[in-house]
């Protein structure tokens, strides 16, 4: 059994790893932390627990991680880089759902996040956990940055396109669209039910914090630099992300057999009919993926449509799954779950 511990299990993507782990048949619950909810029950907080979670939150002080084999961190950007180094020393292993080592260049990254990185040392050693391009990496590392929701989205359904050679990597875009849920747990003005409901937004259109870590991943892929254009959006619903990605095709290629092709042997990504337009409730819940490719009126544009749920395939469920590829697991492993409908 893999004991575990969750830094922050009062957020969303918190009580999304509970949800998982509790049916997990190789994972331990040892240690659920939080400074404010400290003694209090998890079912108490999040009653679709009851039953599944017996363990009320604790203290960090107190929690003693360093007995864990894995702490995942599901707290806000700058609390992991503060405790990895510790717990890497004391033999656990991390997966950080924040983005405190997804970012390479320190940096870029402390331009973004605002603040000096308190182990830049360990950014190198950290593996950007994106199954479908890093397996082999997870698979004996000690250090996992878990992947953004606006990320996961936007670099699978480029990647085939980049891999390939067929696009023009200086005019990437990306037209993207989030459930409320992906802002956190949190009481802000523009996140309650009057103000997100019956509306709809773009926003951080100057910059967004997961526009350095998609152009990287991106840039990774291609082999050089990309030029992206990355606007969020956000819509009136609890979960989900869409994804519409537009490239300028260099040369002609079936793109329907490039994608299934690519992903043929990837659990997590479903690779849709031609002519598909996948929704964001068919992966609700879900660990998922799905991905259409187009070619409007057969020309050169192709646009690319991905779908994920922001909790599950963009952070927690992603999160797992590199837990089982990091332990030698079955990858599919309490992550074989059908989507939420209606």
């Amino acid at each position: 059994m893999i004991k575990v511990g969750i830094v922050g299990g009062t957020g969303y993507t918190g009580v999304e790893l509970l949800r998982l782990l509790a049916l997990h048949p190789q994972a331990k619950l040892h240690a659920i932390t939080s400074r404010a909810d400290a003694g209090m029950p998890v079912s108490q907080m999040f009653p679709s627990l009851r039953g599944y979670v017996d363990l009320s939150f604790s203290h960090p002080d107190g929690a003693h991680l360093e007995q864990c084999d894995l702490v995942f961190f599901a707290t806000p950007n700058g609390i992991a880089m503060q405790q990895t180094r510790a717990l890497l020393d004391a033999g656990v292993k991390v997966i950080d759902l924040a983005a405190d080592f997804r970012i390479k260049d320190v940096a870029v990254w402390e331009k973004w996040y605002g603040m000096s990185h308190a182990c830049p040392d360990l950014i190198a050693e950290a593996v950007y956990g994106l199954p479908e391009v890093n397996r082999e990496q997870i698979k004996t590392a000690r250090l996992v940055a878990n992947p953004g929701c606006y990320p996961t989205a936007v670099q699978l359904g480029f990647i085939p396109l980049l891999e390939a050679g067929l696009v023009d990597a200086g005019g990437l875009i990306a037209d993207a669209k989030s459930g409320v849920s992906g802002a956190g747990r949190k009481a802000e003005i523009g996140f309650l039910l009057p103000e997100a409901a019956d509306n709809f937004k773009a926003y951080a259109v100057a910059g967004h914090r997961h526009l350095p870590e998609i152009r990287q991943g991106l840039a990774r892929v291609a082999q050089h630099e990309v030029g992206l254009t990355f606007v969020p959006h956000l819509t009136p619903m609890i979960r989900g992300i869409h994804a519409t990605l537009y490239g300028r095709l260099k040369g002609d290629a079936d793109l329907q057999a490039l994608f299934e092709q690519r992903y043929a042997n990837e659990p997590f990504v479903d690779v849709m009919p031609a002519g598909s337009h996948p929704e964001t409730r068919s992966v609700r819940g879900a660990n998922r993926c799905r991905i259409a490719v187009h070619r409007p009126q057969g020309g050169d544009t192709v646009v690319v449509l991905s779908v994920i749920d922001n909790l599950v395939k963009g952070a927690a469920g992603q999160a797992v799954h590199n837990m089982n590829i990091m332990f030698g697991l079955p990858e599919t492993m309490a992550l074989d779950i059908v989507p939420l409908l209606p």
